[in-house]
Formats: C-alpha cells, sequence, structure tokens
C-alpha cells in the first residue's frame, strides 16, 4: 500500500500543477498586488471594454482637436495660410515622434499602466489649457474689424501652442502603450485566449474610428456654428471620460512587469561582439551564454530560442576563456544572454516589414491631402446641400466601421477553412492582403480622374479650370476600398508589433510602427516635391497644377500605385524570409 501511495503522489502533483496552470495567467503578468492572477478574475474580454472606452474617448478627444485645427488657426489666431499649414502638419508629426519617449519609459521603468496614466494627466492639462484659450475673453484674440484681423499676443500664442504641445507630450505615453496594455490581458500561453486577442486588435481599431466619426462630423459642426469653446470643451470633457474608464478597470488588469532601458541591452550587445569580434561562434548554440533560470533575466520577458542569422552578433553571447576562469558573468557589456541577443536580432529581421509601413502610409495621406483637392474639382452639391469635399473622409471611417465587424465575424470563420490558421490569417499574411488592397485604391483614384478630365476636355472647361460637373460622390469607392487596406494592414501591424516584438520591447516597437505614420507623410510630401519639380520644367504645366483640369493627377495616383506595387513585391520577398519569434 505505501509503495502504490508513493507512485501516486507524483501523479497528484503533476494534477496540482497543471491545474495551477489553468488557474493563473502564465506569460509573465502579474495582477494589481503583484500576484500571477487568476483567469477567471482578471484580464480578458472583462478588461478590455474599460481600455477600449478608453481609446475611443481618447481618439474622439484628438480628433476633436486635429480634424479641424487649421481653421482655428487662420480664422482665429489670424493667421495666413502656409503658417497654419505648416504650424498642423509640425504638431502632427510631433503626435507620431513622442511616443518614441513614452514606449522607453513603459518599456524600462515606469510599465504601460503608470505610462498612460501620467501621460493621460498631461494630455488632460493640455486639453484644458486650450479649451481656456479659446474660452477665456483675456485669452482669446480679437475679432476681425471691417477686415483688419489684429495678431494674437505672446500670452495668447503661449496659452494655445503651450496646450497642444502639451496634447502632443501626452499622446506620446498613450499612443506605444494603450494597444500592447491591452493584448496584455490575454495570455499568450492560452491557445484560447490568444485567438481572443487577435479579435481584440480589430475591435480597438474600431474603437479609434467611432471617435473619430464622431469628431468628423458633429464637433466640427460644433465648433464652427456653437463656438470654439464649447467645441474644445467637450473633447476636454470626452479626454476626462476617457481617464476615468481606464482607471475604473484597474482591479481587473493584468500587468507586464518594465525589463529595463531596450536601448541599453541593444547597445550592450553591440558593444559585447565588437569587444569579442576575434572569437570564434561555437557551431552547437548551447555553448552560448543563457540564464538556466526559467526566466530570462530581462524583467518581464520569457527567454528566446536562438536563431541562426545575424550570426556577428551570436559572439557577444560567447563565454570567453578569462570569463569561464573568473565565472564572472555579471558585465553586460562584455557578455549578454543568448535572449538579449535574439532581442536585436528580431528587431533587425522586423525592419524590412516595419519599412513596407512607409510607403502604405504615404498612400494613406493621400486622404487628407490630394483626394480632398480632386473633389473639390467635381461637383459638390447633392440637391440644395453642398458637401465639403473633406468630409468625404468620412466615408474611410464608416468602410473601417463597417469592416471590422465583417472581417471578425464572418471573413476569420472563412478564412479559417483554407488556411488552418486560428486568427484567419497569419500577421503577415494580413498585412500584405492590405498592401494589394491599397494598390486598388489608388487606381480607383487614377480611374475617377481619368473620367473627370475626360469630361472636363469634352465640355471646355480646361483652361477656366471650373469645378467638372461630375457628382464627389464617385470617390466613395476608393475611400472605401481604402478603409478595406486600413482594416488589412493597420491592424494587422499592431498584431504583428506585438506578438513578433520582444516581450521587454513591446511599447517600443508600437512606437516604431507609429513612426511609419510620420514618415509616410514626409515621403507624400517628398514625392509630391519630386513630381512637381520635374513635371514643371521648361515652363510646362505639371502634373499637379492649381488648375487641376490642365495637369494630370491620374499620373500621379499610378505613381503611387505602382511605388505601392513595387512595395507589396519587397515585402512579400522579405515575408518569405522572415523567421517568427519563438519564446521558451
Amino acid at each position: 500500500m505505501g509503495s502504490i501511495e508513493e507512485d501516486e503522489r507524483p501523479l497528484i502533483e503533476q494534477g496540482l500543477i497543471s491545474q495551477e496552470k489553468n488557474l493563473y495567467a502564465q506569460d509573465g503578468s502579474v495582477d494589481i498586488h503583484g500576484n500571477p492572477p487568476l483567469k477567471e478574475k482578471t484580464g480578458n474580454w472583462k478588461a478590455c471594454p474599460f481600455i477600449l472606452g478608453n481609446e475611443c474617448c481618447e481618439r474622439l478627444a484628438y480628433y476633436g482637436i486635429a480634424g479641424n485645427l487649421i481653421t482655428y488657426l487662420t480664422t482665429k489666431l489670424h493667421q495666413g495660410n502656409v503658417s497654419a499649414a505648416t504650424n498642423v502638419t509640425t504638431w502632427q508629426g510631433t503626435c507620431y515622434l513622442t511616443p518614441l519617449i513614452g514606449a522607453v519609459l513603459a518599456d524600462a521603468y515606469w510599465g504601460r499602466y503608470w505610462t498612460i496614466a501620467c501621460f493621460s494627466g498631461i494630455y488632460f492639462i493640455g486639453m484644458s489649457a486650450l479649451t481656456l484659450s479659446a474660452s477665456v475673453p483675456a485669452l482669446k484674440p480679437v475679432e476681425c474689424i471691417d477686415g483688419f484681423c489684429p495678431p494674437a499676443t505672446p500670452a495668447q500664442y503661449a496659452m494655445f501652442f503651450g496646450g497642444l504641445y502639451l496634447i502632443a507630450l501626452g499622446t506620446g505615453g498613450i499612443k506605444p502603450c494603450v494597444s500592447s496594455f491591452g493584448a496584455d490581458q490575454f495570455d499568450d500561453t492560452d491557445s484560447g485566449e490568444r485567438v481572443r486577442k487577435a479579435s481584440f486588435f480589430n475591435w480597438f481599431y474600431f474603437s479609434i474610428n467611432i471617435g473619430a466619426l464622431v469628431s468628423s462630423s458633429l464637433l466640427v459642426w460644433i465648433q464652427e456654428n456653437r463656438g470654439w469653446g464649447l467645441g474644445f470643451g467637450i473633447p476636454t470633457v470626452f479626454m476626462g471620460l476617457a481617464i476615468a474608464s481606464f482607471f475604473f478597470g484597474t482591479p481587473l488588469y493584468r500587468f507586464q512587469k518594465p525589463g529595463g532601458s531596450p536601448i541599453t541591452r541593444i547597445s550592450q550587445v553591440v558593444v559585447a561582439s565588437f569587444r569579442k569580434s576575434t572569437i570564434k561562434v561555437p557551431e552547437d548554440a548551447m555553448l552560448l551564454y543563457e540564464t538556466q533560470d526559467k526566466n530570462s533575466a530581462i524583467a518581464g520577458s520569457r527567454k528566446i530560442e536562438h536563431t541562426d542569422d545575424c550570426q556577428y552578433l551570436d559572439k557577444a553571447a560567447v563565454i570567453s576563456e578569462e570569463e569561464s576562469k573568473s565565472g564572472d558573468f555579471s558585465n553586460s557589456w562584455r557578455l549578454c544572454t543568448v535572449t538579449q541577443v535574439e532581442e536585436l536580432k528580431i528587431l533587425i529581421r522586423m525592419f524590412p516589414i516595419w519599412a513596407s509601413g512607409i510607403i502604405f502610409s504615404a498612400v494613406y495621406a493621400q486622404m487628407s491631402t490630394m483626394f480632398v483637392q480632386q473633389g473639390r474639382a467635381m461637383n459638390c452639391k447633392i440637391g440644395s446641400f453642398e458637401l465639403p469635399p473633406a468630409a468625404l473622409g468620412t466615408f474611410d471611417t464608416a468602410s473601417v466601421i463597417i469592416w471590422v465587424p465583417l472581417y471578425d465575424r464572418f471573413i476569420i470563420p472563412l478564412a479559417r477553412r483554407f488556411t488552418g490558421v486560428d486568427k484567419g490569417f497569419t500577421e503577415i499574411q494580413r498585412m500584405g492582403i492590405g498592401l494589394l488592397v491599397s494598390v486598388l485604391c489608388m487606381a480607383a483614384a487614377a480611374i475617377v480622374e481619368i473620367i473627370r478630365l475626360h469630361m472636363a476636355n469634352e465640355l471646355g472647361l480646361v483652361e477656366s479650370g471650373a469645378p467638372v460637373p461630375i457628382s464627389v460622390l464617385w470617390q466613395i469607392p476608393q475611400y472605401f476600398i481604402l478603409g478595406a487596406a486600413e482594416v488589412f494592414y493597420f491592424i494587422g501591424q499592431l498584431e504583428f508589433f506585438y506578438d513578433q516584438s520582444p516581450d521587454a520591447m513591446r511599447s517600443l516597437c508600437s512606437a516604431l510602427s507609429l513612426l511609419t505614420n510620420a514618415l509616410g507623410n514626409y515621403l507624400s510630401s517628398l514625392i509630391l516635391t519630386l513630381v512637381t519639380y520635374f513635371t514643371t520644367r521648361n515652363g510646362q504645366q505639371g502634373w499637379i497644377s492649381d488648375n487641376l483640369n490642365s495637369g494630370h493627377l491620374d499620373y500621379f495616383f499610378w505613381l503611387l500605385a505602382g511605388l505601392s506595387l513595387v512595395n507589396m513585391g519587397i515585402y512579400f520577398f522579405s515575408a518569405a524570409k522572415y523567421k517568427q519569434k519563438r519564446a521558451s
């Protein structure tokens, strides 16, 4: 009897361990008290409504300012068109650069929760300052009198732009962290939660666009018809609601520990491999240095399995004779773990996939630039109502709102039958489809422009430059296709940079994905400048002239379609060679 009990004891212990694994998240996360989180009481979809509510309200606040900012600068601060446009683009560019600051703080020191919390406070202060600058008489610029518009005082400028750039700083702590924090609520080691995490990214992007839709329609109308104080005050209230929503969910959240400065770890690998440049890497990867513990030496990170690419960097993990004799492995500037080396390798492998987002973002930038100019050259009247061409951007938002539930409820189950992938498509496949759809978007815009130019020629409107009597609603297909491309590419990009990034670099990688938006806008401006330069030489009219009827905007759209096609080809080549991250 005694021997049977002794034989059964290990089986019972194994059963208890297995049961404990089913009860608690196994991805290294902790609950609010620092303990392993119970799956029943934390994370998963029960925590997500607070995060999605936060994102929806924050994006409503952001677009409530950004969407009509140029109008406020020209009509209330009395700036010229060029000066106002420069201020808007500079501010928006800053909003996509500051996430690098927030990402480093989140990954290295504060964690995602406290980074979001602190920067949300900064954001709210900026929104409040902006509201005061548009409400308090002493802070508001004087209205124009008989065509004379007195410039704003230095104090008025300071209040307004101080608030504006506090918002830019605040968004830098929220943008790179909130999507990753939401994904942290799902255990990577649980196959069921992993599938639900893929669905989270879809609804996260859906929440962004709900906020954007309300801003681009209702708030713009309020600002121009009921006053800017109210028009800025409402987004400020919604930012307050965003903060409240985020904090209400605190007891339900799962938290990932910060792993120290990612920049320092990357530098250590580079320095250590350079110092050991003369040392040969052993053929057996098991001889490379790694901690013997279950977890890696990096807080909040699982171990990453060794890969054969970029073998020069493996030198950083080779134990030298001197280190072997002394037994001192503590200097990370001389000896790094395999996991630390693999972190840098992952970033290098990600680079071609990341770069594909720059061209895609350049295509996306046309929605607020050349699509609007094309719309101005068309008939914008619908019955007795004149539709502003910029308002057609709401069709893109509506397209996203339609495509997200379609993708989540219908496309995924259908694709699953053919691909065998639980979430329908892998992130790589999903992004590739988005790139293909972006080519179709530019082709659709070019075809509409060909039809418009043909009609302008037939009706003799080339010289006058008058709007062509073709309805601006012909642009709807290109906006709708662009929305579909967003759902495939941008959401796939969010998921890719979360899943494939090193555990302790997820906020940084999210910030790098946001950086493609800024670079895409800069690339769009560069392409536009080069096209204008080369097509207006020798006194030619150029593709994009002030009179679009005598230009060839269709050539510009075909150029972007061609660049997108080349970009897609490079992407598929890089994707075929891409090695997935393997955590142990």
